[in-house]
């Protein structure tokens, strides 16, 4: 565009030449003062075109140095007439909206008293030489307003995609680290519990130390399958589904096989089921599996040795449940883990994202409960 310009301003002034200046020069140029400011004003009213692109100045000023000529009288050459109708095209480009109207206004009674100066006989040249540039010029600007608004809107558009792009990928994040934090938090809760256990039981209980660190390897097995599962998943072209680890199938089964590693990790568990817990849905089923072991990952590290009760309540109406998970309060052991809350902040993100509602707190005896509402599927 910049490369244009010149070239343009140059095609502009070659158009006033040939249009006015030669016409002119070829019917005998004026001798008088006022045929010279004449010739002048009109020339002058073509090259203010060549600003074109700042169409409120180029228009007025054409339109007012032709209105002055034709106060001043001389000849006009008819080759000049395209100047005075690409003055209210450009007029045009300059306003829109309700001052577009009020312009056209204008112009109605400029062309009135132009008529009027020149004693123009014919309001049907009037019309046709101001009319159909005013409405070509009014497209003209309808469609790059046009235009303007759809690149606008376009780029709000690709601000949006890029938004929620952003938040596809923060949200899956978020997923895969809450998967990890359930899985790596659980088994190393397991191990250093029971590795602290099996050092101050190898001596004196060798049997229990034995039971200890065959708890260890159990969950350090059980962790590294987890995780090659969570690996396989995120490998998959379809990502990390909604039944998370369990590969999109879970039902509540696999709350049993986490309540019988932690029973055997130390902790007194009871888990009773109400309902028919075989109609509940795979992502239900894998949300109720996540609050039983991060609460249970909670109990071994603040609770070792407490009673933990679960209580699951399957809704046979929507296949929603309910889940209660109470310690009592523990055994006040040194070396015992310290966590991030990070676990209990992911569930409840979770659970509140499907429209659940989840609570955690103290209990007035001194130990912790976690509930959970899970909704079935809409």
């Amino acid at each position: 565009m910049a490369r244009l310009a010149p070239l343009e301003r140059t095609g502009i002034a070659l158009a006033v030449l040939l249009l006015v200046v030669l016409p002119t020069a070829l019917h005998g140029w004026p001798t008088t003062l006022p045929g010279n400011l004449f010739a002048a004003l009109v020339a002058g009213a073509g090259l203010a075109l060549v600003g074109w692109r700042r169409p409120r100045t180029a228009s007025v000023t054409a339109l007012g140095l032709l209105l002055a000529a034709s106060a001043v009288g001389g000849y006009f050459p008819d080759s000049a007439l395209p100047i005075y109708s690409v003055a209210f095209a450009v007029l045009a480009l300059g306003w829109s909206r309700r001052a577009a109207w009020v312009v056209a206004a204008c112009g109605a009674a400029y062309v009135l008293a132009f008529s009027v100066l020149t004693a123009m006989d014919s309001w049907v040249a009037a019309i046709i030489f101001t009319l159909p540039p005013f409405a070509t010029g009014t497209a003209l600007r309808l469609r790059r307003e046009t235009a303007d608004e759809l690149a606008a809107r376009l780029l709000e558009l690709e601000e949006e995609r890029e938004l929620f792009a952003e938040i596809a990928l923060r949200h899956e994040r978020t997923r895969i680290a809450s998967e990890l934090h359930d899985i790596v938090g659980h088994a190393i809760s397991v191990m250093v519990i029971q590795a602290a256990a099996g050092q101050r039981l190898v001596d004196a209980e060798p049997e229990r130390a034995r039971a200890a660190f065959a708890a260890i390897s159990e969950s350090a097995r059980q962790g590294s399958l987890d995780l090659e599962r969570l690996i396989d998943l995120l490998s998959r072209s379809d990502g990390l589904d909604d039944g998370g680890l369990e590969g999109g199938a879970p039902d509540l089964s696999v709350v049993d096989e986490v309540v019988t590693r932690a029973s055997r990790s130390g902790l007194s568990v009871s888990c009773r089921f109400d309902g028919d817990r075989d109609r509940v849905p795979a992502p239900v089923a894998h949300l109720a599996f996540r609050v039983v072991q991060e609460s249970l990952t909670n109990a071994l590290r603040y609770a070792p040795g407490a009673d933990v009760r679960i209580v699951i309540s399957v809704d046979d109406c929507d296949r929603g449940l309910a889940v209660r998970v109470e310690n009592d309060a523990g055994e006040q052991r040194g070396g015992s883990l310290i966590g991030t809350g990070r676990g209990l902040i992911g569930l409840r993100q979770r659970i509140r994202r499907v429209g659940g509602q989840f609570s955690a707190g103290a209990t007035g005896a001194g130990g912790w409960v976690v509930e959970a509402r899970l909704p079935g599927p809409v």
